[in-house]
C-alpha cells in the first residue's frame, strides 16, 4: 500500500491515464510500454526515492493487469412505465 503523497500523486496519474489510454484503444503491451517510460523518467529527474519508485511499479503493474479495472460498465435498460 502506497502511503507517501507524491507517491500517491504519480500513482493517481498514471491510473487515470491508463484508463484513458485502454478508452481510446491501447492494450496491454502499450500501457505497460507507457508504465516503463514513466518510471524511467521518475528514475531520472530523482524524483522519488528508489524504494519509492519500485513500490510505484508494483502497485501499478498490479493495477494493469487487474482487468475490472478496465472493463466498461454497462448502462442499466430503463424501464418505460408507459
Amino acid at each position: 500500500m502506497l502511503q507517501d503523497t507524491l507517491t500517491i500523486r504519480h500513482y493517481q496519474k498514471l491510473t487515470d491515464a491508463l484508463v484513458e489510454m485502454w478508452n481510446r484503444g491501447y492494450r496491454y503491451d502499450d500501457l505497460r510500454l507507457y508504465l516503463d517510460g514513466y518510471l524511467a523518467a521518475l528514475r531520472h529527474t530523482n524524483t522519488l526515492e528508489p524504494y519509492l519508485i519500485s513500490r510505484l511499479e508494483e502497485e501499478t503493474t498490479r493495477y494493469i493487469y487487474d482487468p475490472s479495472n478496465f472493463e466498461m460498465p454497462m448502462p442499466q435498460p430503463q424501464v418505460d412505465y408507459y
